[in-house]
């Protein structure tokens, strides 16, 4: 009973940290509360775990997290896909180490038990010693409910929560704009990097949709520009917005006439991407599709978060795994189209590497901010952090949500109340597996 208890007061204790326009900076840095982070949010809300481009075939594989839980994604030999537990069922160890690729089996190195890529037990060595033990089919990696939107491979550990589309609500406007970002192809994953930063996993979540930072962290980037794409970045005083889509996610509108892709193709070719222009051309690319290939290979004029792991920000998604109160992983995927010309993907990728890349200009300044804030929350006994900017400055969008200025902090309050919500659940969802 004492335990339940202090799990309560755990969940309290958070909650309480959360108000309206700031939050407590021990949400940074209380282990504690970090734990409960993992069952409430991570176990029982839907999280991403990859792109269905990224196993493309029958046999191909992805591994990734559910919070702290290892899984795999796979493509079975009928194509269809599962979102497995990555622990064997004998004694627990891990069945895939690799990140990505193709196999026929899921074979544990510790006593060779074998699954196919629908987890099913296929093989064991002494099968003779199991009669009368158990059944093979009951012995299965164990399965996650999962669901896909645009490609888009969602898992959770909670069997109970609301279907998929009803979570992501309001947000699937804006995935089917980001999707169009393959020019006419499907959207396909063409590389990624990881890196951890030495901050709690909130920090980052509160980044995407934080345009006020941008001119200051990011003025070397900014720099590095040609004119005409610099005046592009100088936002703050735009047209643009944050709009709370509901159950955490919100969308910050940077550059409104990049919203949407495919609309008003019958402009002319801005000079400044000639170059794409006569290299989709050369490829035997007509007018039309030139047009379309050149639009959309720079990216949206926005940033989605989609709480509690996951944004599609601009031309890329930025996946976050939190690894320890003061520690997170992020994984940055660079974007294409699936079939689409070599110079438009090409594109993409160098665009990717100089903002997004281990050697861009935008990842290095981002971490060193997040880092900043983690050691900064270590100071006082006592600590509020602001998410209060342009609460008295509201409106109304036309889908009926909250919207401020583009330099508001709409986004960050619609995350923390997602977040106090779950957080302030009565108690504990039993962990998976029980």
């Amino acid at each position: 009973m004492s335990e339940l208890i202090e799990l309560a007061n755990i969940s309290l204790k958070a909650a309480e940290m959360v108000e309206e326009g700031r939050v407590h900076k021990s949400l940074y840095s209380d282990p504690a509360i970090f734990e409960e982070e993992l069952d409430k949010v991570f176990n029982n809300t839907w999280v991403f775990v990859g792109h269905d481009s990224e196993v493309p075939d029958s046999g191909s594989f992805k591994t990734s997290f559910v919070g702290r839980h290892p899984v795999i994604l796979t493509r079975d030999r009928k194509g269809n896909l599962h979102v497995l537990q990555n622990r064997c069922r004998h004694r627990g160890a891990t069945v895939c180490e690799g990140r990505k690729g193709k196999t026929k089996a899921l074979t544990c190195p510790y006593h060779g038990w074998g699954y196919g890529l629908d987890g099913s037990l296929r093989a064991l060595p002494k099968p003779e010693e199991y009669d009368g033990v158990f059944d093979k089919k009951d012995m299965s990696l164990e399965s996650l409910r999962f669901d896909t939107y645009q490609g888009m491979v969602f898992a959770t550990f909670n069997n109970d929560i609301e279907p998929l589309p009803d979570f992501l609500g309001g947000a699937k406007k804006w995935i089917d704009l980001f999707a169009k970002q393959g020019g006419g192809y499907p959207m396909k994953v063409l590389g990624e990097h990881r890196f951890n930063f030495p901050g709690n996993w909130k920090i980052q979540l509160e980044n995407t949709t934080d345009a006020y930072h941008f001119p200051i962290v990011h003025k070397s980037f900014v720099s590095s520009l040609d004119d005409a794409t610099a005046d592009i970045f100088d936002f703050l005083d735009g047209e643009g917005f944050v709009e709370d889509l509901g159950h955490g996610h919100s969308v910050m509108v940077m550059i409104p006439e990049l919203v949407d892709l495919e609309a008003d193709l019958d402009q002319p070719i801005p000079a400044r991407f000639e170059a794409l222009a006569q290299a989709l051309r050369d490829e035997g690319r007509s007018d039309d599709e030139v047009k379309k290939l050149v639009r959309a290979a720079h990216g949206t004029g926005f940033n989605l978060n989609l709480f509690p792991n996951v944004s599609c920000s601009m031309a890329f998604f930025r996946v976050l795994r939190p690894v320890s109160v003061n520690e997170t992983e992020i994984q940055h995927v660079a974007l294409g189209g699936d079939g689409a010309p070599q110079a438009f993907n090409r594109k993409r990728m160098r665009l990717h590497e100089h903002f997004q890349g281990p050697m861009g200009f935008g990842t290095p300044d981002d971490g060193e901010a997040w880092e900043r804030v983690q050691k900064g929350s270590m100071a006082g006994n006592d600590g509020w952090i602001l998410v209060n900017r342009g609460m008295t400055r509201l409106r109304t969008s036309a889908d009926g949500n909250p919207q401020g200025a583009v330099c508001s902090e709409t986004g960050m309050r619609a995350a923390y109340r997602q977040y106090k919500k779950v957080m302030s659940a009565a108690s504990v969802t039993a962990q998976p597996g029980e």
